[in-house]
């Protein structure tokens, strides 16, 4: 396989790509990401397994989205036998994809110990509410910073395995390393990305709330600010993750030289 280096400008182009195709269908599209959350958290609240689980199956469960992104572009049927049937392909390869990307990050979060003696480690397994005090002192930011650059290497690696896996019928050890080199080429562009899912998926919506909050304030009146604040904040935050992961589809396909239409 051979991956095109791309200009810093096509990052952008990833993102509104991704919008496009979620406007081909929008309740579908949102439907399917619902799904995919729904499942995941389903699964992390199974005891004793459920974290492994969900680990083993959001590899293919983001194949599915991105199936589902290829299929709304090129104006195929999509349902939610779609989302699930990005398991079925490859299914070894991409479970051993997930059993590994979760081994990787509890390995840098132990790693992160060498910092604050397990502390954020501790907290990220146990994650109970009494715990968040070091969330506002700050406590966690340079183990968090270590782990971030622990793992850089470890999503660039990741962000296009799945598919490559899925897709192209490669095993854990290709798929990971074309994935690599992949964004390694295009670091460019996926600066430019980032940037634009900060504005995009941050920014933005921060600002949209902050003119709700004003507009409609919470107190006398706090029984309209929630009947008018949250379901536009959700409708926001569904179209915005709807566009990122539709973005992702746009990466591989303008990556990997794949045509948008057979």
């Amino acid at each position: 396989m051979q991956a095109q280096t791309l200009p810093a400008l096509a990052g952008w182009r990833w993102i509104g790509a991704g919008f496009a195709i979620f406007r081909r269908n929008p309740p579908l599209f949102s439907m399917l990401v619902i799904s995919y959350w729904v499942t995941v958290v389903f699964l992390n609240v199974l005891p004793v397994i459920g974290a492994l689980a969900a680990s083993l199956v959001i590899p293919g469960l983001s194949v599915g989205l991105m199936q589902a992104a290829r299929d709304l572009e090129r104006g195929q049927p999509v349902g939610l036998q779609t989302l699930f049937g990005g398991l079925k392909q490859n299914t070894r390869t991409l479970l051993a994809l997930g059993a590994l990307y979760l081994a990787l990050t509890l390995g840098a979060l132990g790693l992160s110990a060498l910092i604050d003696g397990g502390e954020l480690l501790n907290f990220m397994l146990a994650g109970k509410a009494t715990d968040r005090a070091p969330l506002a002192t700050g406590e966690f930011v340079l183990p968090a910073l270590f782990v971030m650059i622990l793992m850089t290497p470890v999503l660039m690696a990741y962000w296009f395995a799945p598919v490559l896996a899925a897709w192209h019928g490669l095993g854990v050890g290709k798929s990971l390393f074309f994935s690599l080199i992949a964004c390694w080429l295009n670091w460019r562009a996926f600066l430019a990305f980032g940037a634009g899912m900060i504005l995009v998926a941050a920014i933005i919506p921060g600002l949209v709330l902050g003119l709700l909050m004003s507009m409609f304030p919470l107190g006398e009146s706090s029984f309209v600010s929630v009947f008018i604040v949250i379901p536009l904040m959700t409708i926001i935050a569904l179209i915005v993750s709807s566009t990122v992961y539709a973005s992702y589809y746009a990466s591989y396909r303008d990556v990997f030289g794949i045509p948008e239409v057979d």
